[in-house]
């Protein structure tokens, strides 16, 4: 095993930034990865969010750039393509690449949906080494031909699995169809399920599978809690709980956009600072509400599962799901901002006594009963109903699954960009896709 960093092989100037940011031991998922990567090997990476692999993909791609790149000639176009499912997550992935590439002359751009487009039209227009990208902004570029993917040479489907929930397959296959067979293909996702592994056949060739934890794996440090409680008493058993904690941070997910709301507003009525994160916010405000709530500004944050993932927050003691999610992964999602790294978290849940069918699924995940604790003073009025019926799972709206319309356009005319699904790669000869553990 290796112990450091230089022992990958990485260049100089890669290095140097870890050492200044004190990154000195690299992460199982970056130890398996960081090789493969150097060696142009296509990748699939089973690995949760917390585990370090941005860095997994981001610093050997950099290192292959600046062995490869011609700084005096080099073209405006990107060369390195990192698609991701949300704002969030493309503007972290986005400065961890340049926090790594701060001792080259590498460029970098970011660009999502919520933002305005003349910014990124300029910065693509500068020049662009590496560009980070959600599926439906990207899309929106190339229709006006401000990005242009034809010396893309690595493309990165950073959570895979989450931009296959959020419908997005039809816009990664047209996105795809419009960067060279003969390309370098790297796939991060929290699980390998038969869809990812199917992408994984039509797009990638012969690629080394790395993974470091088991789908669905949920840290043994996280205790987790149900307090049942009537419906009409949940707010009040909120404001409870966290005045018990009141010095620790804590993220609340709640079902409805209306409903962080006004669980944000009726929190900071009862004198507990909240902010509330969603999709109608606009990326400003979602990106200040997260600063604020990192710098520790704001003690709570309310959100839906917009954040459920791909927020990197350290030391989070304590989440609180105010809906159990209708989905039980979520509920993993979720939690996964908590007991990271080994450090120790706890996972409440408010449960109506309807709601129970809920509850059994997030145990059938577990694979485990959840403790059922009843704070005194917040007695549900009838026991909770495990048998309950689920609520139907709401449709999953990505741009994969609603027709797309170019920015500034006014009405959908027929037009849905969706291109019909490529034929099976045949890039290099017609491998047999076979997986290779590494």
């Amino acid at each position: 095993m290796n112990t450091d960093f230089s022992a990958l092989g990485l260049a100089p100037a890669l290095l140097q930034s870890l050492n200044e940011n004190g990154f000195s031991t690299p992460t199982p998922i970056q130890e398996q990865a960081i090789p493969s990567v150097m060696e142009g090997r296509d990748v699939m990476g089973g690995a949760q969010t917390g585990t370090g692999k941005t860095a997994a993909f981001g610093l050997p791609i950099l290192h292959r750039l600046l062995e490869t790149v011609d700084f005096a000639q080099r073209n405006r176009r990107p060369q390195v393509l990192i698609l991701v499912p949300t704002r969030e997550l493309a503007v972290q992935v986005h400065d961890n690449i340049v926090t790594y590439a701060k001792h080259t002359k590498l460029r970098m751009a970011v660009i999502f949906g919520g933002a305005g487009m003349v910014p990124q039209e300029q910065a693509l227009r500068r020049g662009v080494d590496v560009l980070v990208a959600t599926p439906g902004r990207l899309i929106d570029h190339m229709e006006r031909g401000t990005a242009h993917l034809g010396e893309v040479r690595t493309v990165v489907l950073d959570e895979a699995d989450r931009m296959l929930d959020m419908g997005f397959l039809p816009s990664m296959k047209r996105i795809l169809g419009r960067i060279r067979k003969s390309r370098q293909t790297l796939l991060f996702s929290a699980t390998f399920e038969q869809r990812i592994k199917q992408l994984a056949l039509e797009f990638m060739i012969d690629p080394v599978q790395v993974q470091v934890a088991a789908q669905n794996t949920i840290a043994e440090t996280i205790t987790h809690k149900a307090h049942p409680v009537d419906a009409t008493m949940k707010r009040e058993l909120l404001v409870e709980l966290l005045a018990r904690r009141f010095q620790d941070q804590a993220i609340v997910f709640a079902k409805t956009k209306h409903g962080c709301n006004r669980l944000a507003e009726y929190l900071e009525e009862a004198g507990l600072p909240a902010l509330a994160i969603h999709g109608n916010k606009s990326q400003s405000q979602r990106q200040k509400a997260l600063n604020d709530f990192k710098a520790g500004k704001v003690r709570i944050l309310v959100a839906t599962d917009v954040a459920a993932r791909g927020l990197d927050i350290p030391n989070l003691p304590l989440v609180i799901n105010y809906d159990l999610p209708t989905i039980p992964e979520d509920y993993v999602h979720r939690i996964g901002r908590t007991g990271r790294n080994g450090s120790s978290g706890e996972a409440l849940s408010l449960l109506a006594p309807e709601e129970g069918g809920l509850l059994r699924q997030v145990q059938n995940v577990l694979k485990a009963p959840v403790e059922m604790q009843i704070v005194a003073g917040f007695e549900p009025t009838r026991p909770v109903d495990l048998n309950a019926p689920i609520p139907k799972q709401p449709q999953r709206q990505g741009r994969g699954n609603r027709p797309h319309r170019p920015a500034g356009s006014k009405k959908p005319g027929g037009h849905t960009n969706q291109s019909r699904a490529p034929k099976a790669n045949k890039r290099r000869g017609g491998s047999t896709h076979g997986f290779k553990k590494s």
